[in-house]
């Protein structure tokens, strides 16, 4: 597909964010790729046919394959990510097994952040296990020490940072440079930070992963997964995601794209929204502290200054010791915070966590329950409002 946004040259990230992907001129001038609902490809002639069956990889040869509308989608995500190809998946779990599944085989040896996300882990821990692939935690502080955890048979470093639910920072680029020199994959699930905030191909990540389903779409309305990576990554993934039946609907590729447009605008009052809840909740007597890393006292802080450009709206609270009747008080009432699993669309969540239970290589030493907060799209004000009550409840 034509990419109109290159006719800008060096355009700056938002420029691109609104630009790429589109063809209108491929389209009778029409501005957003259409949805194409599709199986059979039909193929004039017999030379035609062999022709696409010698390049399965252009998304025209069978609709599990790919349509235009997916090449739309993971062209302009691949173009903000800074990586050179992606492949749009049916969630952002799908794009995280397909990504292990094809550098992995039975006799292999899996590094995983211990903060990984839960379905990652069981993922690790039930598929590959039965598939002969053996998955080792390392803490995600480990940094360059991870080196000590390679063996020659480590195929895959899989990272993701900030933690799912307590939010801490790796050292990326340590960690994807000591992967490089030993010939290891290295993965990252980006999904917190988004291209935006966080550009893993210029800190050494061969590959990464976003749940689209997530700020990329926004809406609370897709389920979708894109892994981007540069060109000599791309067959391999391509092959296996093809091979197991994984392909994104077009119509929630539609939504990726819709939603890519305004992700810029979008983040910018995720992340003003957060940081003046996570602000005012540190000074409340009910919070023993909140889990964000761009708060200067939080413990991930330097390395989030160092590498990331912002912040998105998930953040943690650990509450002071109080009993869980008073908890449920807090969260049956909310007016505003709804609870409920995602996060990333317009919607304020709120849920409650328990890391301790999907820990192995590190211990959760919270003193007492931690909430996981979104914050939506909603008044800053009103939601602060919320919590308010919600806290005066606790007590």
């Amino acid at each position: 597909m034509k990419k109109d946004g290159n006719k800008k040259g060096k355009a700056r990230r938002d420029t691109r964010i609104v630009t790429s992907g589109l063809d209108p001129h491929g389209n009778s001038g029409i501005i957003n790729p259409p949805v194409y609902h599709v199986s059979t490809v039909l193929f004039p002639t017999v030379r035609d046919l062999k022709k696409a069956a010698g390049d399965p990889f252009n998304n025209t040869y069978y609709g599990r394959f790919g349509t235009p509308t997916t090449a739309a989608f993971e062209e302009a995500v691949a173009e903000i990510e800074g990586g050179e190809k992606a492949i749009a998946t049916s969630s952002g779990l799908a794009a995280i097994a397909c990504a292990l599944t094809a550098f992995l085989k039975s006799g292999d040896h899996l590094l995983v952040a211990d903060t990984v996300y839960e379905p990652t882990r069981k993922f690790c821990d039930g598929i590959l296990k039965g598939f002969g692939v053996e998955t080792e935690y390392y803490d995600p502080l480990i940094g360059a020490d991870i080196s000590g955890l390679m063996r020659d048979t480590t195929r895959v470093v899989f990272m993701e940072s900030p933690g799912s639910l307590t939010f801490e920072v790796q050292d990326v680029p340590v960690i994807a440079a000591a992967a490089k020199e030993r010939g290891i994959v290295s993965m990252l699930d980006n999904t917190w930070a988004t291209p935006l905030f966080f550009r893993p191909f210029d800190h050494g990540v061969d590959i990464a992963i976003e749940a689209a389903t997530k700020y990329i779409a926004g809406h609370a309305d897709a389920m979708l997964g894109v892994t981007i990576m540069k060109e000599p990554h791309f067959k391999r993934l391509k092959t296996v995601a093809v091979a197991l039946g994984n392909s994104a609907g077009p119509d929630d590729c539609y939504l990726g794209l819709r939603g890519l447009r305004t992700l810029a605008l979008r983040m910018a009052r995720h992340q003003e929204t957060a940081l003046t809840l996570a602000n005012w909740l540190s000074g409340r007597s009910e919070i023993a502290r909140v889990l964000h890393p761009a708060l200067p006292g939080d413990p991930g802080h330097e390395l989030w200054k160092r590498d990331f450009t912002g912040s998105c709206g998930l953040f943690g609270i650990e509450l002071e010791p109080v009993a869980a009747e008073k908890v449920t008080a807090m969260l049956d009432g909310f007016e505003l915070f709804s609870m409920g699993f995602s996060w990333g669309g317009f919607e304020s969540l709120i849920l409650p966590m328990e890391p301790k239970y999907s820990r192995s290589a590190t211990t959760w030493e919270g003193k007492g329950p931690l909430l996981r907060v979104h914050a939506g799209l909603e008044d800053p004000d009103d939601l602060r409002a919320d919590l308010e009550a919600g806290l005066k409840r606790l007590a």
